[in-house]
């Protein structure tokens, strides 16, 4: 059973692209602590994978769908106030599109999903023992190796201080990664638990008796999830507290856990009462929520924000500036310097993907690029449901990967991941497996071996 398991996630079902596949998984395990070398070793996985299966890649119709989405872009930047500043926002897709167009051809089966998802498991370890040794063992320092090759950073005491970070430039965006581990981690968790937990005889009292013996697969991950969910409270991010509570609310209504789902429930009620309640209501809930979690949550931690920093006011903005240009937007990166001829204020993005894209390259282009996003997580959804495409024993991981997909687009309503270089491409990753898995199992004629 483990030699079989362990060949699905090692071996290509199509040997033409175990090359590739091997070159991603490499990449992907470096990525985390060195996202220069993780990306040579997935760029080749793409490459060979464009050369190998060029005529699948420009026969599905998702593709033609991206590339006039970036000949939109394009368009847009040439309308742009400052075009250099556009023209060089492209670096934040087109080649993401590349990305999504050649590992969602190499991505096929679930047996795929699940080896990816531990990989990104495992990768997140030291990152979050690098989170823990800044936040309470004084852990600050710079190393840096062969220029960029590995720049890790680490700010004493977090950034902004207080807040976990590790070696990401924030803690919002340090949060969006252990948003995604967590949830693949915690779905992994589940489906090693469904298998159940072994015994080993031992001889007590000259009689045998079976002792629980859970596998190690089983205690590393309950390990792994438990420190990303605390490093993920720790780094003091609203979003990623709101997605911690949806990946166990989605978990437990997917296994049918119903106590579990009143719990987490109660634990969110009572958390938003003592923030948002009444006076009355707030203090009574306030006697055991943690001022760390009601404070955060209204806002009363940082009581002395300027307005212009708040996201109301940037929102406003942005949908301010869609409106004057609604068909080709500012150009990309053309808010931040629009936002600081208005406020005085530097300001990166609105904190709103939607809001960013339709001011910066209009509401055409902004539509078709969630159209898209969307029809990729509906062929996901109609894939999940249907009784004669995954195996059963296999739908939970899929789940998993639609889950964080829902994640991704929540975390982007009031952030904007895609100037992170990590985090834009596993995002990108993340869907490119679902678009990948869906195309495979909707072929009529695809492998055999997807099914066992």
């Amino acid at each position: 059973m483990l030699g079989a398991s362990l060949k699905l996630a090692f071996y290509h079902p199509n040997p033409d692209l175990q090359a590739p596949w091997d070159y991603a998984q490499i990449g992907l395990l470096i990525f985390p602590l060195s996202p220069l070398l993780g990306a040579v070793g997935i760029g080749f996985a793409i490459l060979i994978t464009w050369l190998r299966q060029n005529r699948i890649i420009i026969h599905r119709p998702l593709n033609w769908g991206f590339a006039s989405l970036s000949v939109l872009l394009i368009i847009s930047c040439g309308f742009a106030g400052d075009k250099t500043a556009a023209f060089l926002g492209l670096f934040n897709f087109l080649p993401f599109f590349l990305l999504f167009v050649g590992l969602s051809a190499l991505i096929q089966t679930t047996a795929q999903l699940r080896q990816i998802a531990w990989i990104l498991v495992i990768g997140s370890v030291p990152l979050t023992i690098m989170g823990f040794g800044q936040l309470f063992f004084g852990w600050a320092w710079k190393f840096q190796f062969l220029w960029i090759v590995f720049d890790w950073a680490i700010a004493p005491g977090g950034d902004p201080p207080g807040r976990m970070a590790s070696i990401f430039m924030h803690a919002n965006t340090f949060a969006a990664y252990l948003a995604i581990v967590f949830t693949l981690g915690l779905g992994l968790w589940l489906e090693e638990w469904r298998l159940g937990i072994g015994y080993r005889f031992r001889r007590i009292n000259n009689r045998l008796v079976a002792v629980p013996q859970p596998s190690l697969p089983l205690l590393f991950l309950s390990v792994a999830v438990v420190a990303n969910f605390a490093a993920l409270i720790l780094t003091d991010s609203r979003n990623g507290w709101v997605i911690a509570i949806v990946a166990c609310l989605a978990y437990a209504f997917y296994q049918g856990w119903r106590i579990l789902v009143g719990g987490v429930l109660g634990v969110a009620t009572s958390a938003l009462l003592a923030a948002f309640a009444p006076l009355a209501i707030a203090n009574i809930f306030r006697q055991f929520v943690p001022a760390f979690f009601w404070a955060r949550l209204n806002d009363q931690m940082y009581p002395d924000r300027p307005v212009v920093l708040m996201r109301k006011t940037q929102w406003e903005f942005a949908w301010s500036l869609t409106q004057q240009h609604p068909w080709t937007g500012w150009g990309l990166r053309n808010f931040t310097t629009l936002y600081k001829a208005q406020t005085q204020i530097d300001l990166g993005h609105p904190h709103n993907l939607f809001l960013m894209l339709s001011a910066e390259t209009g509401l055409p282009s902004t539509i078709l690029f969630f159209g898209l996003l969307g029809w990729i997580f509906f062929a996901g959804m109609q894939l999940l449901g249907k009784s004669n495409g995954i195996a059963k024993k296999d739908k939970l991981i899929f789940f998993s990967y639609l889950l964080v997909s829902v994640e991704w687009l929540l975390f982007n309503t009031v952030d904007v991941t895609l100037f992170d270089f990590r985090l834009n491409t596993l995002s990108w990753l993340l869907l490119s497996a679902i678009c990948g898995v869906a195309f495979y199992y909707n072929q009529p004629n695809k492998l055999v071996d997807a099914k066992k």
